[in-house]
């Protein structure tokens, strides 16, 4: 009564109230702890699962690479062989006489960043060159040689001659190569101009201290122009520095390379192939549709012939 009367039984039934509901809180508090210790260690399991998922399929990937390399360094052509002459030709036409009813067969021209090829290292017109790096359609080569589509890496730019039966997969290379093209038909294209020297054409053979040019008629180089230099091979001891021998001889190489110019602009060809030294093969100043360097040796006309038939040797690749 005495509590009535000063107005505390209504200070302790609040004090009640507060007690219950913060009864009620500490029970939230205590249950939403427990929920973010269930979350937290929820995901700690996740993000040790996650963690466990990315090393497995860290591990996959890495078989699967290790896979694959195993099997492209295990890839080896089914074969290789030089063609030129009556054997270039009759393979060139066990090629031709193939026949579909439907575009069935494949021919390609597949450039590529290197050079590639027989005997001479070929290297391509500079528009062959520029274009090759961006090949028009690579992915339908790859896609009808299959799994062995790895090899051309390692023989391209080459001519792929692929049928959809899988009978036929061969890569050539031209040493008149035309410019990178993908096509289906109903037989291989494949122009006799690409693989052997038309009529006309002009060969010529350049070295620092030996020229000679001819042309082709018949398959055969007549009307063979030489010109011969006596340039200093080796400087000896005693005598001129070897800064003056060095000066020396780049005089001789010089009058050298001017006396082969002028039996270029004499000839002035249409078509030119050029082969010789890599240190002067840019030197003649001449834009050729092919050019290679060959080491070709003997007396002037017999080292062109020598040149020109390693320049015109086709490599066979069986893919």
């Amino acid at each position: 009564m005495l509590d009535s009367l000063l107005g505390r039984a209504e200070l302790k039934a609040r004090i009640e109230e507060l007690e219950e509901e913060k009864r009620h809180l500490e029970r939230r508090l205590d249950a939403e702890s427990d929920r973010r210790a269930e979350a937290a260690t929820a995901r700690q399991e996740a993000e040790q699962r996650v963690n466990r998922l990315e090393d497995r399929i860290a591990d996959l990937e890495g078989r699967l690479d290790a896979e694959r390399d195993d099997r492209e360094a295990s890839l080896t052509p089914r074969g290789t062989e030089d063609l030129r002459g009556d054997r270039r030709d009759e393979v060139l036409a066990r090629l031709r006489s193939l026949s579909t009813t439907s575009e069935g067969a494949l021919t390609a021209m597949v450039g590529a960043g290197g050079v590639g090829g027989a005997s001479a290292e070929r290297a391509p017109p500079d528009s062959l060159a520029n274009d090759a790096a961006s090949p028009p359609d690579r992915d339908a080569v790859d896609d009808a040689i299959g799994d062995r589509a790895a090899l051309l890496d390692d023989v391209a730019p080459a001519l792929v001659c692929v049928d959809d039966a899988g009978l036929v997969s061969v890569a050539l290379d031209p040493p008149l190569a035309p410019d990178p093209f993908v096509e289906w038909g109903e037989g291989f294209r494949l122009d006799p101009d690409w693989f052997r020297p038309p009529d006309g054409l002009a060969v010529a053979l350049v070295r620092s201290d030996l020229f000679a040019v001819g042309r082709y008629d018949g398959g055969s180089l007549v009307d063979v122009e030489t010109v011969e230099t006596d340039v200093k091979g080796r400087h000896s001891k005693g005598g001129f520095s070897q800064a003056r021998f060095e000066r020396r001889r780049e005089e001789q190489v010089d009058g050298h390379l001017d006396d082969c110019r002028a039996v270029l602009d004499a000839r002035d060809p249409d078509r030119l192939v050029l082969l010789g030294e890599r240190t002067v093969l840019d030197d003649l100043d001449r834009e050729p549709v092919a050019r290679a360097p060959v080491d070709a040796s003997g007396d002037p006309e017999t080292a062109l012939v020598d040149a020109a038939d390693s320049f015109f040797t086709t490599r066979l690749t069986l893919l």
